[in-house]
């Protein structure tokens, strides 16, 4: 019993020099996760372009939906009026009606009303003249969209590349290649590639957007002016 005893306290105290020759790896401390924006902050001076961008974006977007919201919401008894004024003869309270109406349609329809007498076709042209203004100004600003779409997915491009020209250009000063160096200067400067192209999808999603909303809001416009239309034939048939 007293051998085995011995070997065992032989073979711990072989294990403890061991040990003891090994030298201690350093523990490397954990780094804190960085917040949005300290990240935002590390894309560079190429960063105030974009966030101009997004600004304007958002402001545009906004904007836009509320005013063609409020060109889409139409009155159902103003056509039931105008039509009830129009076969009654009554064309002055009609045009009064569409003046005290801030509505597309209304201003649409007050043109093809001051040409009632005239042909078919030349209302219909006036009434086409007056639609297209319309349309114009539910658009205005809306093209910017596609526009900061296309750019500002360049404005990240061009600070990575800037940022990554740095990158070898201070390896080409302190000849230090190691992985380190250079992850750590890269994964910054693609911050900005990164914050581009979310500011280019937003501003794509929100012109098609847009531009679906406005299609919607001609499309009411043009079975109104449809029905206005036939509402003028009725006498004749």
């Amino acid at each position: 019993m007293k051998p085995i005893l011995l070997q065992v306290t032989s073979a711990i105290d072989t294990v403890n020099r061991v040990a003891s020759a090994v030298p201690a790896i350093p523990v490397q401390p954990v780094p804190e996760p960085m917040t949005v924006m300290e990240i935002l902050i590390k894309g560079g001076l190429i960063m105030i372009p974009i966030g101009i961008l997004s600004v304007i974006v958002i402001y545009i977007f906004i904007e836009r939906y509320l005013t063609i919201r409020r060109h889409a919401s139409m009155d159902e008894n103003f056509m039931n009026s105008i039509r009830e004024y129009i076969r009654d003869g009554k064309t002055d309270s009609a045009l009064t009606l569409c003046k005290n109406t801030q509505k597309p349609i209304a201003r649409m329809i007050e043109k093809g009303i001051s040409r009632i007498g005239k042909p078919i076709k030349e209302i219909e042209e006036s009434i086409e003249i007056a639609g297209k203004f319309e349309v114009y100004s539910m658009e205005k600003n809306i093209q910017i969209l596609a526009i900061i779409a296309g750019i500002a997915p360049m404005f990240g491009f061009l600070g990575t590349i800037i940022g990554v020209i740095k990158i070898f250009y201070d390896i080409s000063v302190t000849s230090d290649v190691s992985i380190g160096s250079v992850s750590a200067g890269l994964y910054v400067k693609m911050v900005t590639s990164a914050a581009g192209l979310v500011v280019g999808i937003v501003a794509f999603i929100a012109y098609n957007w847009l531009n679906i909303m406005v299609n919607k809001v001609v499309q009411k416009l043009e079975w109104n002016v449809m029905n206005f239309i036939d509402l003028l034939n009725e006498p004749s048939k």
